[in-house]
């Protein structure tokens, strides 16, 4: 029962998230016109994934206390790069995909040694090297144009088997292959007591700097690969202010959605990834029930606020901060 309670404690925010997606989307295929089918689910995952890989790569930087404002930029940067990379024939389109995956580790890599060694905050490190992102983007790509290697883009954004979005497949392989390990780690444990205790992990001899830096590569590695994706729906690559920085704040909605504590140390990016989910079947909710998108807005702040809430009851009861972290 202890063990029980124990992993109830620490992932009941995760568990939050997951509920609060599936009546949403029980919801919206409930009243969905062609009801619900493999079409409707290949649609909502194609538009969701975006934001999940970059709820992902934002949540490993908040478990340890950081900001990474600088998420939606990379994406960005990422989509106009496999625009000029990502083609050619099988050979060409691997190296392209694995420049591209490069790319946005080396700019996470930049991030890191700056909070770490410049000793700058996360917040206006990021926004700094945020712009200097978007420039190189713009540079790449002045106009929107370009392509990719449509086959591969078809593939990645079809159904396995006919039925299953593949979308959603690469999502799963990606928190197995990054997410689990990661999480299970010296480095990712390292992190969560980096986010809930700095100092104190730093005495305890763990290798909290390696933590820290570890979570702005693979943030960026993330970010990069939202953006391949951004790239296999659109087939083109676009230099777009408002869109990188639409997915920067929504990555953090989706992270508070999803029960990570932005002060660190606690949260998972799995429940990252369903508050990622849930952010954007509110805007299916919205199409099925035929309101104007101008409500759009209203009705993602509501249920952000009602997240937010939700979580801030439990900490209403926290008497000290180490009952906080479980």
């Amino acid at each position: 029962m202890k063990d029980w309670r124990y992993w109830f404690a620490e992932n009941r925010s995760t568990l939050l998230a997951v509920a609060i997606f599936l009546f949403m989307f029980a919801i919206y295929a409930g009243n969905h016109p062609a009801g619900f089918t493999a079409n409707v689910v290949q649609t909502s995952a194609n538009k969701a994934t975006l934001l999940a890989f970059v709820a992902m790569a934002q949540a490993i930087v908040i478990i340890t206390a950081g900001i990474d404002l600088s998420v939606g930029m990379i994406l960005t940067l990422a989509n106009c790069l496999a625009s000029w990379i990502v083609v050619g024939t099988v050979g060409e389109t691997f190296l392209g995909v694995v420049g591209v995956l490069f790319a946005g580790a080396l700019c996470g890599a930049l991030n890191g040694l700056i909070v770490i060694f410049g000793r700058l905050q996360p917040i206006v490190t990021t926004i700094a090297t945020g712009a200097m992102f978007y420039g190189l983007a713009l540079l790449l790509r002045p106009f929107p144009g370009g392509s990719v290697n449509e086959t591969l883009a078809d593939a990645m954004t079809g159904k396995l088997i006919g039925v299953f979005p593949a979308s959603f497949a690469a999502l799963i392989a990606v928190i197995l292959v990054v997410w689990v390990p990661y999480s299970r780690s010296v480095i990712g444990r390292a992190a969560y007591a980096a986010g809930s205790a700095e100092q104190a992990a730093y005495m305890s001899g763990m290798p909290v700097r390696l933590a820290k830096f570890t979570a702005y590569v693979l943030s960026g590695l993330l970010s990069a690969v939202g953006g391949l994706y951004l790239t296999f729906f659109s087939y083109t690559g676009e230099a777009a202010y408002a869109s990188g920085s639409t997915y920067t704040l929504f990555s953090i909605a989706a992270v508070v959605l999803g029960g990570v504590a932005l002060m660190g140390g606690r949260g998972s990016a799995i429940g990252a990834v369903f508050g990622a989910l849930a952010f954007r079947t509110i805007g299916d909710l919205l199409f099925v029930f035929d309101f104007d998108p101008l409500w759009q807005p209203l009705f993602q702040g509501i249920v952000l606020l009602l997240a937010v809430s939700i979580s801030a009851l439990g900490l209403l009861r926290v008497r000290n901060k180490l009952e906080w972290f479980p």
